[in-house]
């Protein structure tokens, strides 16, 4: 009897589960009209809801791209500050390079709090300054919030990225002033310039004022921040004066070799690399893919320009000296560097190739008649950043692609060349009055003696090498420290010639 019930059992369960699945099917369809209906009835406002999330993590994302790669390229840009001591140091004599190693470090330091409580306010001065040529933001950076509308990027970091440009602009001038200023008036001038002059000149144009109603155009800075420094660095070379032995009576240059070609060079492949950070990074914007081509665009234009300034340096520097120079092509490099800073944004690849070539030529041209006009700028700061500042300027009303709306070419030249010499007067009139109201009093360079001796041991009582190492460039004979001068507590003698 078991045997015969099972067929009749597993028949009434296969025609329940039948059922049961029929009645699921028919549940499924009756829920997927009804959601249907329930769709096609729902009102706009639903569908602008459901979009929100969306939106707000677009931002957040954009926000959280352009924030990462900013900070990665303001580092990049505080990267340059080594750039710039090697460069200096290996081209001046090795009984300076403690001092400037020092100016360097209180540029970067002295800078950054200087930007932090005015510079960076009066560079950015808020809506209500636009078209201006002064105003006053606050001192501080005020700190994004994460509960509202995000800004394109974080606000320290904007800061960071240009505190990073203030202080590169303080550090071109100590080139122009090596080995006979007095470390204490380098101090004043480097806190006036990145806490006043640096800061309302860069207004002008990066803080929507006057020159950026005018239409005029400076991308990275090779005027705002190249030619400032160049052009008070040449303020700083002529209030001080030659270093000793560098011209003789009759007026000719006599040779000052640096001490460390190698170190030199190096510093100039730190710079080009910082140089990406300085150039790519002044797109502010990263996120999508516009941004990101114009970014490395802006990144190609910008190596370009320097391999060409480069050549073009090394080919006219062994056309007049009858040997290719090393010096000259590293300066040519970063000549190229300083021309397309303005402009890399704009410029098609020929054109970064002539903004190069051109700067390459402008730099030499530069410290030949720096030397006619016994102007001595150690390292050849003032052409590389003050001539190939204004070059770039130019260059960008000859090249640039983005003219202003209804302005003529010759009418973008005429804004690019008028703004530029603007700033540059600003640099150097204003300078010029600190550096020489510090030399009326006395505070400005250094007696013969301390000169003589390096501005290691008479400004900061210590040697960067063992004394026995350092000799003078220009005669080859050991520096001898003065023996009236007392040694600081602690240090150790200094021996003598």
């Amino acid at each position: 009897m078991h045997s015969s019930r099972f067929p009749s059992t597993l028949t009434a369960l296969l025609l329940f589960g039948l059922i049961c699945g029929a009645s699921q099917i028919a549940f499924a369809q009756e829920a997927t009209t009804a959601t249907t209906a329930a769709a096609a009835t729902a009102p706009a406002a639903a569908a602008e809801v459901a979009a929100e999330p969306v939106a707000v993590a677009k931002a957040e994302i954009d926000y959280t791209i352009n924030t990462l790669v900013m900070f990665i390229c303001a580092v990049l840009v505080f990267f340059m500050q080594a750039g710039f001591a090697m460069v200096e140091v290996g081209l001046n004599a090795a009984k300076n390079a403690v001092n400037i190693l020092f100016k360097n470090l209180m540029d970067l330091s002295v800078g950054v709090l200087l930007f932090l409580f005015i510079g960076f306010g009066l560079m950015y001065p808020g809506a209500d300054a636009a078209g201006e040529w002064f105003g006053f933001g606050g001192t501080m950076v005020t700190r994004d919030g994460t509960d509202g509308e995000l800004a394109s990027y974080s606000s320290s970091v904007d800061f960071l990225f240009q505190a990073a440009f203030a202080a590169a602009a303080a550090t071109i001038v100590s080139g122009c002033v090596a080995g006979r200023m007095k470390f204490g008036a380098y101090l004043v001038y480097s806190a006036v310039l990145t806490g006043l002059i640096y800061p309302i000149s860069g207004m002008w144009k990066w803080g929507g004022g006057a020159l950026a109603e005018w239409g005029f155009a400076d991308f990275a800075g090779s005027v705002v921040v190249h030619a400032v420094g160049g052009f008070a660095g040449l303020a700083g070379a002529i209030a001080l004066g030659a270093r000793l032995g560098r011209y003789s009576k009759e007026g000719k240059p006599q040779p000052m070799p640096g001490h460390n070609l190698p170190l030199a060079a190096l510093g100039v492949f730190v710079l080009w690399i910082g140089w990406y950070g300085f150039n790519a990074g002044s797109q502010l914007t990263y996120s999508g893919a516009a941004n990101a081509e114009l970014t490395t665009s802006i990144a190609m234009m910008t190596t370009i320009a320097a391999a060409g300034g480069a050549v073009a340096a090394m080919l006219l520097g062994w056309a007049l000296f009858r040997k290719p120079d090393l010096t000259m092509a590293l300066n040519g490099a970063l000549a190229g560097l300083v021309g397309i800073t303005a402009n890399c944004d704009q410029v098609s690849q020929l054109s970064a190739l002539a903004i190069g070539g051109v700067a390459g030529l402008l730099v030499v041209l530069g410290i030949v008649a720096l030397d006619k006009l016994r102007i001595d700028d150690p390292v050849g700061a003032f052409p590389v950043h003050g001539l190939c500042g204004v070059w770039g300027g130019i260059a960008t009303g000859i090249f640039g692609t983005a003219i202003p709306e209804g302005m003529s070419r010759s009418g973008y030249v005429s804004v690019q060349a008028l703004s530029t010499l603007i700033i540059c007067v600003w640099a150097f009139s204003t300078m010029s009055v600190v550096f020489y109201s510090l030399k009326a009093v006395g505070l400005l360079r250094v007696s013969a003696e301390d000169e003589m001796a390096g501005l290691d041991i008479s400004e900061h009582g210590m040697h960067a090498y063992p004394p026995q190492w350092i000799v003078d460039g220009f005669s080859g004979a050991p520096v001898a420290t003065p023996a009236a001068k007392p040694v600081a507590a602690g240090k150790p003698a200094t021996e003598g010639a």
